[in-house]
């Protein structure tokens, strides 16, 4: 068993990965930094059968996830945030701590005694919670909610920045946003297991605490005070912070 899980992983990740493949529609689907440069990709594919199944305007679909990835791009290529950022994802990932004994206690638990505990076992190895529950570990635990306040806020200030820009850009923003933004609360397990691999859990709940901490600093600061966000490290914000946008901008202030 030590040696099959970590194996099982690999192979489950692999798959995900490929799925994910399929799925994307630029190289910022996940928020995380990519190698230096100014090029962008986008899928074509993939976001032309999504178009499809929605019935979007081709042209305004295609504007809206451009105009989506330069932002996320804007922000996650500036030099301290995604030192920051890069750091977090490297201790969580080097965190993995396997542990046989937990998936093998689930396996133990079925009856392999006929075919149908032969396909409860294919079902179980293909569980991302029983694969993640046998490596996250504790250290890994304690690193979250670094990892996943900024990320909120990352999220929550493109979210903002694409309501500014793409009211007055794009013919049918609210359609096509309606429409991105249910895609990216029903994902699947597949692109859930792929998220978790890398401390990154993209729920309903992470966007909302990162638009409500946007909104706080707004309606609290005017939209000025969001220019101050990403000026350097010093800056972002801390997981409290994140959930009490005024102990964000009192900080500031007194750091100035």
């Amino acid at each position: 068993m030590q040696a099959f899980t970590p194996v099982m992983l690999g192979m489950t990740a692999g798959s995900m990965l490929g799925h994910l493949a399929r799925r994307s529609f630029g190289q910022y689907d996940l928020p995380i930094p990519r190698p230096p440069g100014d090029e962008l990709t986008i899928l074509l594919a993939n976001l032309d059968e999504f178009g499809g199944e929605w019935s979007l305007p081709e042209d305004d679909l295609r504007l809206w996830v451009c105009v989506h990835e330069v932002a996320r791009h804007a922000v996650l290529s500036l030099p301290h945030v995604r030192a920051r950022l890069e750091s977090l994802l490297n201790a969580y990932v080097k965190g993995f701590e396997p542990d046989s004994g937990s998936l093998e206690s689930k396996i133990g638990e079925l009856d392999v005694s006929d075919l149908s505990g032969l396909e409860n076992i294919q079902q179980l190895l293909g569980d991302p919670e029983v694969l993640l529950g046998a490596i996250q570990s504790p250290a890994q635990r304690e690193l979250l909610p670094r990892l996943e306040g900024l990320v909120a806020v990352i999220v929550g200030y493109v979210d903002h920045l694409m309501d500014e820009i793409g009211q007055g850009l794009i013919g049918s923003y609210d359609m096509v946003t309606e429409a991105m933004r249910r895609r990216r609360v029903t994902a699947d397990p597949s692109d859930r297991f792929v998220e978790r691999l890398l401390g990154l859990e993209l729920t309903q709940a992470q966007y909302e605490r990162g638009s409500a901490f946007i909104e706080g600093i707004v309606e609290r600061a005017g939209r000025e005070a969001l220019d101050r966000l990403w000026a350097s490290e010093r800056e972002l914000p801390t997981p409290a912070e994140v959930d009490a946008p005024g102990l964000w901008l009192a900080r500031i202030d007194l750091d100035d």
